[in-house]
């Protein structure tokens, strides 16, 4: 079987402090990249100069782009993606740190699930000095065993709705998925350049996950996109559920409505309509659509709303950190209210 070819898409903004960490940790990959494909996108520090040095250094061959006025990172990337031509082009930070097998590990998996559009890896979450592998990404995103499992199982599309799991920098496509993932819409509410990709692929279940930390994924305050601990939802108890205005306990079903229906416009004309992922996604919205348009006479709400709660879909859509009772209360609630 003939070895795909390899590229590297890497984004640069004023990255000169860790980019020689990160460019050494290519130059020592088991299995090298054919390209490494850098877009800056206007930096004002030495980050041009560190490339066009380390350019000349490393075994392989760097392309560099200057962006003439700044796109941001959602745009940076789609830019470095479409200048990519290796047949699996992986998506790389300024300043993280990758293992001497994620290459080749990535790589291995796609050539043996040609079905795999795209895949993406675990990561050691570290200090600024990729010290302190005390915790794993998956765990700051909450894609834990159950949440693999049902992904494994086909519900990608339900688990990237609950959040995105995806870390575009622990992420491998295959260059003829970007004909569809391409070009990035301007906003995605609630997901980045990552999240697009990961939503494309769960439309069809060809995103898959490998169970694996490949890379250390250094934490500090000059990030331009980062992870921040998850802060615990509210608690509304029962007697402020009945005194709280209505208004109040739509304004965060009518959001996510929104969101639900922006993310569906996005991929309509994109992927069939009749994919897996486009399903889910359309009886996700319909049941919030639903709760957020319920009547104000409650006698009228009781029928829609104990028709969600017969077919499952209180359960179903109810926070993965939520109790068994949750989704009877939230339903009660909707009746009440």
């Amino acid at each position: 079987m003939t070895r795909p070819t390899i590229s590297i898409a890497l984004c640069t903004y004023n990255g000169a402090e860790h980019l020689t960490t990160q460019l050494r940790s290519l130059v020592a990959q088991k299995q090298q990249p054919d390209e490494v494909v850098v877009c800056d996108d206007q930096s004002t520090d030495d980050t041009i100069n560190l490339l066009q040095q380390l350019a000349a250094e490393v075994p392989f061959p760097i392309r560099i782009f200057e962006n003439t006025h700044r796109l941001g990172y959602n745009k940076n990337f789609e830019r470095a993606l479409s200048e990519c031509t290796g047949d699996l082009i992986f998506i790389c930070d300024q300043d993280d740190y990758w293992l001497a097998e994620k290459i080749s590990t990535m790589t291995d998996y796609m050539v043996q699930h040609p079905e795999a559009q795209l895949a993406f890896c675990d990561a050691w979450v570290t200090d600024e000095q990729l010290q302190g592998r005390q915790s794993r990404f998956w765990e700051w995103v909450r894609f834990d065993q159950e949440a693999r499992q049902r992904w494994y199982s086909g519900d990608m599309m339900e688990v990237m709705l609950e959040g995105n799991r995806v870390m575009g920098c622990a992420t491998v496509l295959r260059r003829s998925f970007l004909t569809v993932a391409m070009p990035f819409p301007d906003s995605v509410p609630g997901y980045i350049y990552d999240g697009w990709l990961g939503l494309v692929g769960a439309t069809n279940n060809v995103i898959h996950y490998i169970d694996e930390p490949l890379q250390l994924y250094r934490t500090h305050v000059q990030q331009q996109v980062g992870i921040r601990q998850q802060e615990p939802a509210e608690r509304i108890r029962l007697r402020d559920r009945l005194a709280r205005h209505r208004s109040k306990k739509l304004a965060p079903l009518r959001e996510k409505q929104a969101q639900l229906a922006a993310i569906t416009q996005l991929l309509s004309g994109r992927v069939p309509e009749d994919s897996p992922g486009m399903q889910a996604l359309r009886r996700r919205l319909a049941h919030f659509t639903m709760r957020s348009c319920l009547p104000h006479d409650r006698l009228q709400r009781i029928s829609p709303v104990l028709s969600n709660l017969r077919q499952g879909n209180y359960q179903r859509y109810a926070d993965a950190s939520a109790n068994w009772l949750a989704p009877y209360l939230a339903a009660l609630g909707d009746i009440l209210e």
